[in-house]
């Protein structure tokens, strides 16, 4: 397997245990709960992907550049979890705190 659909299926995983299974199951849903959920899989999908590719010297190929594995999870998670938030937060009426 690709060493970035490696990543993408580490990023994909997590996002869709948090998004379909971890964030609809809490009783308070706000910024904060989700923030603190956020914090939690991201540095799951990090770590894991650290545990692959740390000190590996693989580069990954984002679009036209060559970057190493941590600048590829944290844009990739990002770009994948963005749709994912606006959707949940729409969803359940979250509201920014005034």
């Amino acid at each position: 397997m690709a060493p970035e659909l490696q990543i993408l299926t580490i990023n994909a995983v997590c996002l869709g245990v948090a998004y379909l299974v971890i964030l609809p199951g809490l009783t308070r849903k706000t910024l904060k709960a989700l923030a603190l959920s956020d914090l939690a899989v991201s540095v799951l999908a990090l770590g894991t992907a650290g545990m692959l590719f740390w000190g590996s010297g693989v580069r990954f190929s984002l679009l036209l550049v060559e970057v190493n594995w941590l600048v590829f999870a944290l844009v990739t998670f990002a770009l994948m979890e963005v749709p994912l938030f606006m959707r949940f937060v729409r969803k359940h009426g979250i509201e920014p705190p005034h």
